[in-house]
């Protein structure tokens, strides 16, 4: 049976290197701009033609070449210069290129360090960097990355005498990012242009792309199964040339939405699928081309994949001379044995989704054929999937809904542990940075309970020499060496992850699409502050505000600082959509981070590689992560689940969670069927006799009255309420079990003169014989002193000043943030 064909991801699937050629999966591939080498409109010459010149007046201009350097450095790139000529004379051609790549230097097969002679020892990689940068050869991608020329770009740019090259690299020294990275840029351009041939006019992103592309190639060969061969070289190079004008209008900013191909035509889509009857070809592309009218893109490549692939291409595989769409029973019946399993074996879960696709298939063509006979009668047959197939259906999709239930079940006790375990990892991280950043070089200091050095390693006292940010390094007493900027930077992001998907009960696209614009606020006749967020539509397609309580707000508002700490705005950036395959408007979007020379939004996948991580951590202590991982999902469902547990309306989580159906949100809670029924019946109940239909208009002035005045009763001794307006108090006020309680920072220490009055019950109970008391009152202290260790938590969190925002940040219709939490 053939292979089927891999989903689709947000690159084109034309790859300019195989995997064979790499030795692994490669995801080098051209987007929508073709890869190509560049053409030199005007040969490089910055010496003149020195093809055929003879060896002693190359060797001079070598020597010119490195006037800055000591007397001894360049005699010895004159010596070195003409050693590596008198080898490369021992080869045919009449010129010094075609001897070059006659050679085995020329061709690979060898480096400089391999033509070291029993007399004089020496490394000729200064001979061979000289002839590339007089433009003597063109060397192949593979022989400059075969050599570690020290200082290429550097002589290869004062060697060119090319003004726009030397405000490339002045360009490059005032970018925002690290001087690995600026060397990086340097590098990838000089070799580029030596490579190829050109001079820095004729730098096309075309060029650039093919470099990148034949990069893995280069280092797949020199580190053979080595998977970090597979990166983008040039990504540095690209944002630099991007943002000094030096690529022609409309070119993306980053080499990352240059790859990208972005949505492809139907025919693209069918086509990745082996269809070999072109008439049932032509037909399902007629077919989609009538369904996309009704559909989004994410939706049209899942019907594609749906009939194209599991349907027709596998009909094909077993009967490869079917024509039409009369399909034998026998010929169904192995069909459905075949897709219910997939190739590794596994039973397919979403057998149903493919069938009922099939089915709607075929109605749809007995629809059509009646408004339009001529196009769609000749393809009517009947359709294959008999009405059993669907028996079951409510069935099997209440099982779905009870392993859902099982899941969130499974992992509600284990919330707190991963949350304890990403706030400990970025307390511990962030107060190490803050120690590490004051202690002076080789100096020891104590970060819980543990010995540190901040230490400058060699290539730290180079960038310092060369008056650049040495990066902060600390090294324990174990002996390793902790980057404490990259960890503390990890340990933010997973923090603020975790936080905002638990308070929020956001789905993943819509928190990695939360921007600096969705912070709302209501303000109050009082004055207080109620935060909202604003969450863009995404699957439902629909818009809603989430009022954000304080630890949500926190979060936000620690990332909103983080990004604005140097006083700039929150940077614009696009993202880039992976079902829809498209790029958003540049906006100021919170979740982005700067991974080495490039900015970007922070990825789904990424969000999920995270928490696969951390429950890795967590199972070395915890047996029980280790069969149990977290899905940004699951945060949903547990937040669903959490709110109606506590009471409120499951029509109000439904319209919080962005539900058009509140079955779905029944979906998402873990609690008992009764118990849902009971509320939702409850609501019914109370809707039909409190709002009939003739009062739904607008909001009186009492009503709004009452509407503020419902947040002062939420104001109780030791806190604030945080149960939803319009719902009584589902606890008789036994204000320390409820889960609504928010405990003011004010009234911590009340909850110890609580803990002792308990205490004391609870011997009195004791010796009375209670029992009953007494387990009343073991709930209730286990209850208090959960929340007192969350609030003194809380109280530990490092305040945030947002400051003011600019006008120019948000629309004129709304309103800023509160200053701080």
């Amino acid at each position: 049976m053939a292979d089927l064909a891999r989903p689709t991801t947000g690159v084109s699937r034309r790859h300019t290197h195989t995997s064979d050629e790499l030795g692994f999966a490669s995801r080098f591939v051209s987007g929508q701009i073709e890869a190509r080498p560049a053409s030199a409109t005007t040969v490089p010459r910055p010496f003149g033609d020195l093809s055929a010149a003879p060896s002693q007046l190359i060797g001079q201009l070598a020597h010119e070449a490195c006037s800055a350097a000591a007397a001894q450095t360049a005699h010895q790139h004159r010596a070195s210069t003409r050693r590596v000529l008198a080898y490369l004379e021992r080869f045919e051609g009449s010129t010094w290129q075609q001897r070059w790549d006659d050679s085995p230097l020329g061709r690979g097969e060898i480096t400089a360090a391999d033509m070291s002679t029993n007399q004089t020892g020496r490394n000729h990689s200064v001979g061979v960097r000289a002839l590339f940068c007089l433009r003597v050869v063109q060397p192949t991608l593979l022989v400059m990355r075969k050599h570690n020329f020290n200082g290429f770009a550097d002589q290869f740019i004062a060697a060119q005498k090319d003004p726009l090259l030397e405000k490339y690299a002045a360009q490059v020294a005032h970018h925002d990012f690290s001087w690995p990275h600026k060397r990086e840029a340097l590098f990838d351009v000089c070799c580029l242009l030596a490579v190829q041939g050109i001079g820095f006019a004729d730098l096309t992103p075309a060029a650039l792309l093919h470099h990148a592309h034949d990069s893995p190639t280069a280092k797949a060969a020199l580190r053979p199964g080595k998977k970090d061969a597979n990166v983008f070289a040039g990504r540095a190079a690209w944002n630099v040339l991007h943002a000094m004008g030096h690529f022609p209008a409309g070119t993306p900013a980053t080499m990352r939405q240059a790859l990208h191909r972005g949505q492809l035509t139907l025919e693209e889509l069918v086509d990745r699928h082996t269809i070999r009857n072109q008439s049932v070809r032509r037909l399902l592309l007629d077919y989609f081309h009538r369904r996309r009218s009704d559909t989004d893109y994410a939706s049209l490549v899942h019907l594609v994949r749906n009939i194209a692939h599991h349907f027709w291409a596998r009909i094909e595989e077993i009967n490869p001379e079917q024509a039409d769409l009369n399909i034998p029973a026998d010929l169904y019946s192995t069909w459905r044995r075949q897709i219910g399993v997939r190739h590794d074996g596994k039973p397919r879960m979403g057998v149903d989704t493919i069938v009922i696709a099939v089915r709607s298939f075929y109605y749809d063509l007995h629809t059509w054929a009646a408004d339009e006979p001529e196009r769609w009668a000749p393809w009517v047959a009947s359709c294959p999937v008999p009405p059993s197939e669907l028996r079951g259906l409510a069935k099997r999709r209440r099982r779905i809904n009870e392993r859902s239930a099982d899941r969130t079940r499974l992992r509600q006790p284990l919330l707190p542990l991963l949350v304890r375990h990403v706030e400990e990892r970025y307390d511990h991280t962030r107060t190490l940075l803050e120690q590490a950043s004051a202690a002076a070089t080789n100096t020891a200091f104590t970060h819980d309970g543990r010995t540190y050095r901040r230490i400058l390693t060699e290539e730290d006292r180079t960038l310092a020499r060369g008056g650049h940010r040495t990066p902060v390094r600390v090294r324990d007493d174990t002996g390793q060496l902790v980057q404490i900027e990259a960890e503390e930077e990890t340990a933010f992001w997973d923090w603020a992850a975790v936080e905002t998907l638990r308070h929020s009960g956001a789905r993943i696209e819509e928190m990695c699409e939360v921007s600096h614009l969705s912070i709302r606020h209501y303000q109050r006749n009082n004055g207080e502050m109620v935060a909202l967020l604003v969450i863009s539509p995404s699957k439902t397609d629909r818009e809603r505000v989430i009022p954000m309580s304080a630890e949500l707000f926190h979060v936000i508002a620690s990332v909103i600082r983080r990004h604005t700490r140097d006083g700039s705005p929150v940077p614009l950036l696009r993202r880039f959509d992976p079902h829809d395959k498209v790029w958003s408007p540049p906006m100021p979007f919170l979740f982005q981070r700067k991974i080495g020379s490039t900015r970007s939004v922070i990825s789904p996948q990424t969000v999920l590689n995270m928490l696969e991580r951390r429950c890795t951590d967590l199972a070395e202590r915890h047996p029980a992560f280790r069969s149990v991982k977290f899905t940004p999902h699951d945060f949903r469902r547990i937040f669903t689940t959490e709110l109606v547990n506590s009471g409120l309306p499951i029509h109000i989580g439904a319209t919080l969670l962005g539900h058009l159906n509140i079955q779905t949100t029944r979906g998402y809670v873990a609690v008992f069927d009764e118990d849902i029924t009971r509320h939702y019946l409850a609501h019914l109940n109370e809707r039909r006799q409190l709002r009939p239909d003739h009062e739904y208009r607008d909001v009186t002035s009492g009503e709004w009255d009452e509407f503020e005045e419902h947040f002062d009763k939420r104001k109780v001794e030791l806190g604030s309420c945080g149960r939803p307006y319009g719902t009584p108090c589902q606890h008789e006020h036994a204000c320390i079990r409820c889960p609504m309680l928010q405990i003011s920072q004010k009234m911590i220490s009340r909850l110890d003169d609580l803990e002792a009055d308990l205490i004391t019950r609870r011997a009195r109970a004791h010796a009375e014989g209670w029992a009953g008391e007494i387990e009343g009152l073991d709930l209730t202290i286990q209850l208090l002193r959960t929340k007192r260790e969350d609030s003194q938590r809380r109280t530990r969190r490092p305040l945030v000043d947002l400051g003011l925002p600019r006008l120019n940040l948000i629309s004129t219709d709304a309103r800023s943030c509160p200053a701080s939490a």
